[in-house]
């Protein structure tokens, strides 16, 4: 009998050991980044990292620091944090340039799994092309949550959970060319997606609510897609400033405090198939050439207080299409107003191609970053 306690007592303290474990912080006090070498290695060699083949690196607990996170320097590897946290001592001085996770100069690295917290920036790219950063919570940092920034190329951010950065939630900025950001909810930033200075990339399929000003921003910036969206209850739903030829589709802009589409000082850009729902001022525009629907039968936007304001108005034919055009300003018409909220992004036949290729080079990219992860790749 004292044989079997002893047993049972091992068992418990091995557990306990194992369960304590899990939740040792590392506590970096000099403010020296963990750094994934150029060569594979790991500096320190103590941080909660580990490798078996220099091309997966997993956390191994969770990383506490007063100044900056881990520094990638290496390509064509698999970071996955295993859901646990590297987290910043931000005071919210404008000074402190921490840095969670930071990528410059690199390519073909996959971010996966990791909780960033608490520090100037959370994530941040910089001429980095074809990376990936999915699955990941970026929260309360002092300034910006993901910033993909300085010609970096076709990233893809995706399924992201962007909250409470004191700034931009997503932010691309000076980066072009088919840049994914889809599939992430953004809330309770001061702005949510941030496209800046930047063309040819996709924002799509993503959740952008209660952030401060702007859900979604476009500025200085050309031939994007915005399609898919969801922006509620931002000050405004999409903005977009000095930006040209984008198109604006199957997005749902609700109740937004001041409107849900904002143009300023922006033309010739595409605006169609969006619900505009009970927002304070639905939409506005002080610039010109803008085009707000895709001609008939296909149809325009849909506007949560078109009966209010056209009580007269029937249906055109059996299209599901108001009579009576929908009147912005004397510049700005919805020609064929939409009877019923639109649930189906739809892209005109002359983005199907493009899109197809977007899609077709993300999987490519997906698939090679999981042929790494069982050694099917080698080790640039």
């Amino acid at each position: 009998m004292n044989r079997v306690v002893f047993v049972l007592v091992a068992i418990l303290c091995l557990l306990s050991v194992s369960s304590i474990t899990g939740l040792i912080q590392v506590v970096r006090a000099d403010g020296a980044p963990i750094y994934i070498n150029g060569d594979g290695s790991i500096t320190p060699s103590t941080a909660p990292i580990y490798t078996a083949d220099n091309i997966t690196y997993t956390l191994t607990g969770n990383i506490t620091t007063n100044a900056n996170g881990i520094v990638i320097e290496r390509n064509n590897i698999i970071l996955n944090g295993k859901g646990y946290t590297v987290r910043g001592n931000n005071s919210g001085n404008l000074n402190d340039q921490s840095v969670g996770l930071n990528l410059t100069d690199t390519s073909n690295v996959l971010i996966e799994y990791v909780n960033i917290e608490n520090f100037y920036e959370g994530i941040y790219l910089s001429g980095s092309s074809d990376n990936t950063i999915s699955w990941t919570n970026v929260t309360a940092n002092g300034w910006d949550g993901i910033v993909i920034d300085s010609s970096s190329n076709n990233n893809v951010v995706s399924g992201n959970n962007v909250t409470a950065n004191a700034n931009i939630g997503i932010f691309l900025r000076t980066s072009s060319n088919n840049n994914v950001v889809s599939g992430n909810k953004a809330t309770a930033n001061s702005e949510g997606i941030d496209v800046g200075y930047s063309s040819n990339n996709t924002i799509v399929g993503n959740n952008v609510t209660a952030n401060g000003d702007s859900g979604i921003w476009l500025y200085y910036s050309s031939n994007n897609t915005v399609s898919g969206n969801n922006a509620t209850a931002n000050y405004v739903g999409v903005y977009l400033y000095y930006s040209s030829n984008n198109v604006v589709s199957g997005n749902t802009a609700s109740e937004n405090n001041r409107a849900g589409i904002w143009l300023g000082g922006s033309s010739n850009n595409t605006l169609y198939h969006n619900n505009f729902i009970d927002n304070t001022l639905q939409a506005f525009c002080d610039g010109s050439g803008n085009t707000w629907d895709d001609g008939y039968p296909s149809g325009g936007n849909y506007w949560s207080d078109y009966q209010t304001r056209y009580p007269n108005a029937i249906q055109n034919d059996s299209s599901g299409i108001w009579s009576t055009p929908y009147v912005i300003d004397a510049n700005d018409i919805d020609h064929y107003p939409l009877m019923t909220q639109n649930t189906i992004p739809e892209f005109p036949s002359f983005l199907i191609l493009p899109l197809f290729m977007i899609a077709t080079l993300l999987a490519v990219i997906i698939y090679k970053k999981k042929a790494i992860l069982y050694g099917r790749l080698q080790s640039s």
